[in-house]
């Protein structure tokens, strides 16, 4: 199989550091739509959850109220890397801590899926949760394995 027939779906998982509504957030929400209208237009992007507002932000798969996640699926490790380090969202990412806590858990797992497939938040937490268990593996990893997809 070629690396077309797959797609790298990604989980980010962030504590906020206040509520949504708090000002402290604003910094924060007020470039959500920029950000999603961006990685909307970026090359390799395929699809990303969201909300009728746009956004995932009214999403809460896990039992604290202050997890928030950001879930899409990219044609390649390469595209989603672009997107994440050489596009405006670097800007946020670089301000992330102040709105995010610091974890000393993984809070960010890839992993690639057939071509099409949209994963569930179940299947999320349990690809993070596998990537917090064992540590990277070809079902479960992050940016710096870099996993290929496997051909067989």
């Amino acid at each position: 199989m070629s690396e077309t027939q797959f797609h790298l779906a990604q989980l980010n998982m962030g504590r906020i550091r206040y509520p949504v509504e708090d000002p402290r957030m604003a910094g924060f929400m007020n470039r959500l739509d920029e950000i999603n209208a961006l990685v909307d237009g970026t090359e390799g992007f395929v699809w990303r959850l969201q909300t009728e507002e746009g956004n995932a932000t009214a999403l809460r798969p896990y039992e604290d109220d202050r997890d928030l996640i950001n879930l899409s699926v990219w044609e390649s490790i390469d595209a989603l890397k672009a997107f994440t380090y050489h596009s405006n969202h670097v800007e946020v990412f670089r301000q992330r801590h102040e709105w995010f806590e610091p974890s000393s858990e993984a809070t960010l797992v890839m992993w690639w899926v057939p071509a099409g497939h949209i994963p569930s938040i179940e299947e999320v937490i349990e690809r993070l949760d596998r990537l917090r268990r064992e540590g990277p593996t070809s079902e479960a990893f992050t940016f710096r394995e870099g996993v290929q997809p496997a051909c067989g």
